[in-house]
Formats: structure tokens, C-alpha cells, sequence
């Protein structure tokens, strides 16, 4: 009772496909597939799939498919306070990582695996039957409401507002020229055009009902996962089971300032400057007070859409394969 959906839009994700497909067949794997075709797609599937018995998801793709499949295995409820209810508690979820980030794959496993160490994580998994050494494990997922409190979404990963989200939104509408290019050179890229586009707003963040910032910003970041924006390590605290958010906020940097913060990212070393902040907490609400300053967010790589925006921890509420 396998799926495996694989992100057709995706340049990489394509290319890598039939390479799995070769050796999942030459392992005896039994398994169906989805190729999606629009934003979306994966969540629909996954949700038909779960709802149908099937007890594993697999995602070749980045984040972004990942993050819709992880929706998937939730069913929303019409009153917004509660969190999104399960599917199926046994279902578990898994990356053959084929995107342009891979930063939850990497998190995982604190560094870029080769994709033979996933296949051969997932054949594992399968003939083992979801026991022994390769089994999945219980990780938090983050609910979030954004669009003045009224969209929800589920996100896997992490989410970014300010500089972040701009940022994203370029990497989406990046040509195929740009596409040969590295994650990593195409989200610096996309950050240097969006540094030079940004303005400051005034925003407040509440962590627990506690006012950790309120003024001018330049990033506001919320992390389950130790990678976002292919390989910044937003908080080097983040861990995808300890029931907590990490909260960034970065506010009063100069563009010279921020320049400086993008080359010690990778490594955390940002989280030294006075003027970064990290928080932990089980929910978060983030607040621009006029509708002039929505910032655009981003999470897991999708744009999901604008500030004022809630994210609340679900602990333990989703099994994955790593």
C-alpha cells in the first residue's frame, strides 16, 4: 500500500525518476504513482490515498511537494482555534529529495545525502515491513492561519515573512535559465533582488502571549526544521520532535547588515548579532498593523499568502521516514 508522488513539474524531479523507478523495481517494490500537474495536486492525492488505506506516501520532489503531500494527511476543521485532525495516525511519509532546496531532507540528516541512502532507506523500510533499523518516527508539524488569521495551511518545514518571503517568491518565478543552477546560488540570487526591493514595516510577534518584538523588521522566521532557503540554518536549536517553534526575527539591520548575515547564515553564526532574535514557544502570531505593510510569506517554499499570520505546534503528529 505504497504512493509515490512525484513533482512532474520539476525539472530535477523528472530527471531523477527514472533512476529510482529502475532500482525500486529491480528491489521488488510494489508501488503505485501520481505525476502531479499543478499546485495542490500532491495534497489531493495524498488525502484520496490515506483516506483509501494506503499506509505510505513517498514525494520525489523538494520541499514544496513535500509540504502539500504532509497537508494531505490532515483533514481541517470549519472552526479555525482547532488544529487539523489526522487521517490515519499509522500513515507515514517519506522524501526521495528532487527539488531545488532539499532543506528538510537535509535537516534530517544534517548534511545533502546522495539519493541512494534514501532509496535504500525506503527499500528497507518496505521489506521490513516498518520494522527494525528503518522505521518511521513521530515529528511536529506547524498549523498555520495566515491572510488575517483566515487561511490554513500546514507547514513542514519552516515559514519566512519579510526579506524571506520576498525571497521565495522570486526563486518561484525564476526562468529555466536559472533553473541550472544550484538551490543554494538561485535563493542568494533571488535574496540580493529582494534585499534591494525591501523596506522596512512595523511588525509584532507574540510567542505564547508574550511580546518578544514590536517595531520595524527586516525577517521574521519560523523553523521546525534545522534548513530553509536552501541551507540557512535559521535556528541551530531546531528540532523536528521537541514539540517547539523556533521564532527569528531580525530587526533595524542596514542592506550592508544584512549582506553580512547572509554569508554566516549557513552556519547559524547570525543568531550572534544583537539584533537577531530567537524564541521558542508552541505558538506564535505575527502582526503587520496596516494593510499597506502585509508582508508576503512563505512556507516550505510555497507562497501561502500574506501577514497577519498564527502558527501553533502540533507535536508528534506526523509519522516520517528518515
Amino acid at each position: 500500500m505504497l504512493l509515490i508522488i512525484v513533482n512532474n513539474v520539476a525539472a530535477k524531479a523528472r530527471q531523477s525518476w527514472p533512476r529510482i523507478k529502475n532500482e525500486l523495481d529491480a528491489a521488488g517494490v510494489n508501488y503505485q504513482t501520481h505525476h502531479t500537474d499543478r499546485p495542490g495536486d500532491a495534497t489531493l492525492q495524498t488525502r484520496a490515498a490515506l483516506k483509501s488505506g494506503v499506509q505510505l506516501i513517498v514525494v520525489v520532489g523538494g520541499d514544496g511537494t513535500l509540504s502539500e503531500a504532509a497537508e494531505g494527511f490532515f483533514q481541517f476543521n470549519d472552526n479555525l482555534e482547532i488544529p487539523p485532525t489526522p487521517i490515519n495516525r499509522s500513515a507515514a511519509l517519506a522524501i526521495l529529495p528532487a527539488g531545488t532546496g532539499d532543506d528538510f531532507a537535509r535537516g534530517l540528516r544534517r548534511n545533502r545525502a546522495p539519493m541512494e541512502e534514501w532509496i535504500d532507506t525506503l527499500v528497507a523500510f518496505v521489506r521490513a515491513g516498518g520494522e527494525g533499523q528503518a522505521r518511521a518516527r513521530q515529528i511536529d508539524v506547524l498549523y498555520g492561519l495566515c491572510d488575517g488569521f483566515q487561511k490554513q495551511f500546514i507547514c513542514l518545514n519552516a515559514s519566512t515573512m519579510g526579506i524571506g518571503g520576498e525571497t521565495a517568491g522570486r526563486v518561484a518565478s525564476q526562468g529555466r535559465f536559472m533553473r541550472n543552477f544550484s538551490g543554494e546560488f538561485r535563493f542568494v540570487f533571488a535574496a540580493v533582488g529582494a534585499l534591494a526591493a525591501w523596506r522596512e514595516r512595523r511588525v509584532r510577534v507574540t510567542v505564547d502571549d508574550k511580546t518578544v518584538a514590536d517595531g520595524p523588521m527586516n525577517l521574521v522566521g519560523v523553523a521546525n526544521g534545522l534548513y530553509a532557503g536552501g541551507g540557512m540554518m535559521l535556528s541551530t536549536s531546531a528540532r523536528v520532535d521537541d514539540g517547539k517553534l523556533d521564532v527569528i526575527t531580525a530587526s533595524g539591520l542596514s542592506r550592508a547588515n544584512v549582506v553580512t548575515e547572509l554569508s554566516r547564515i549557513h552556519t547559524g553564526g547570525h543568531l550572534n548579532n544583537p539584533k537577531v532574535t530567537l524564541t521558542q514557544g508552541k505558538k506564535v502570531r505575527i502582526e503587520t498593523l496596516l494593510l499597506q505593510d502585509a508582508m508576503p510569506l512563505e512556507a516550505d517554499g510555497n507562497v501561502r499568502g500574506v501577514t497577519p499570520v498564527q502558527f501553533e505546534v502540533i507535536p508528534g503528529a506526523l509519522r516520517f521516514l528518515f
